[in-house]
């Protein structure tokens, strides 16, 4: 693994871990819809001056893919948010920072059984523990922490929900999806937010939303990507699986929040499982049918075949492509191109 590309994913993992201690700061001066506006509007602004180096093909929205982009805004930058922060304010952000590993086995979840991912026996596992690790967290915050571990929880539905719909998306990159998420959810929320209030947060505050904004989702966002592209999609999302982690440590740091046994013993129980569900992979028979979509690739995976001159092979990336249509057998995890069942299930 490159030792730059390591650095820059736990610098996006860093960063958006920070997002949970900021946001706690922050709900003290504002309310949580309007939090989740900013900072999703900050999101959209700190991406802007990328979307000029990004190179992508601009292509016309279908009516399914405006489905599932519709989908990603009201999921993932709507409710999501808003769910995360209204627990926030019943919880530690040491524990909600936990309680976001929740995010990968709701996405296991949902890709198992309505988006045609395959989900075997260590993911199964993965699952549970997972599940045990959230129920655990609920004892250390006493009298609130049910609702606050099914608030975070929701999010948590919400944000897996976004993952499938956004990784269905054929026609824009990922960057462009997000910019789209955070201007379009960021309005909304901060309208709503404003409207509940009654009035408009103070100008510091908003500027400290809207960095927070911008360096916890929009840069970390950019990051992420620039990690994926030099070491590939899975081993950037193992990376960037310890922004929690992260976030806990903030947590301590700049919030003085202490950590419990319990705190101790979810973290383990979660490391256990994080890994089992990112290394469980299967091999059978499989066939692709031939389509056109923009997602990020590299040529070198047994799916893409097409070529650039004078790029190396290895190199991850985004454009529009098109994909003939292809039967083989290799190992592989539940992603964009294997979203297949096994014939007896």
């Amino acid at each position: 693994m490159k030792a730059y590309a390591l650095f820059i994913g736990l610098l996006s993992a860093a960063l958006f871990g920070s997002a949970t201690p900021l946001s706690k700061t922050l709900l003290a001066s504002v309310n949580a819809l309007q939090l989740a506006g900013l900072l999703y509007l900050g999101a959209g602004a700190g991406l802007l001056p990328f979307m000029f180096s990004w190179k992508s093909r601009a292509v016309k929205l279908d009516r399914l893919n405006s489905l599932y982009i519709a989908g990603a805004v009201i999921f993932g930058g709507i409710l999501g948010p808003v769910f995360l922060l209204w627990g926030l304010t019943f919880a530690s952000s040491a524990s909600v920072s936990l309680w976001l590993n929740l995010e990968l086995f709701a996405t296991a979840l949902l890709g198992h059984f309505f988006f045609r991912d395959q989900l075997g026996q260590k993911g199964w596992i993965a699952v549970a523990a997972g599940f045990s690790a959230g129920v655990l967290l609920t004892f250390n915050e006493p009298g609130t922490g049910i609702l606050a571990g099914m608030l975070v929880a929701a999010a948590c539905l919400c944000w897996g929900l976004d993952n499938h719909f956004t990784a269905l998306i054929d026609g824009i990159t990922p960057m462009q999806s997000t910019l789209i998420k955070g201007f379009a959810a960021g309005t909304v929320n901060f309208t709503l937010g404003c409207l509940a209030a009654g009035t408009m947060p103070q100008g510091p505050i908003v500027l400290k939303a809207l960095l927070a904004g911008a360096l916890a989702y929009g840069l970390s966002i950019m990051l992420y990507i620039t990690a994926a592209q030099a070491i590939g999609a899975v081993r950037s999302q193992i990376v960037f699986s310890t922004a929690p982690f992260w976030g806990l440590l903030f947590s301590v740091l700049f919030l003085h929040e202490s950590i419990s046994l319990i705190q101790v013993a979810a973290l383990l129980v979660l490391v256990l499982s994080i890994v089992l569900i990112l290394t469980e992979s299967h091999e059978h028979g499989h066939s692709h049918t031939g389509q056109d979509h923009v997602h990020v690739h590299r040529h070198d995976d047994s799916h893409h075949f097409h070529g650039h001159e004078g790029e190396s092979p290895s190199l991850t990336h985004a454009h529009f492509h098109h994909h003939e249509a292809l039967s083989h057998s290799h190992r592989h995890l539940p992603d964009l191109h294997h979203r297949h069942r096994h014939a007896d299930q």
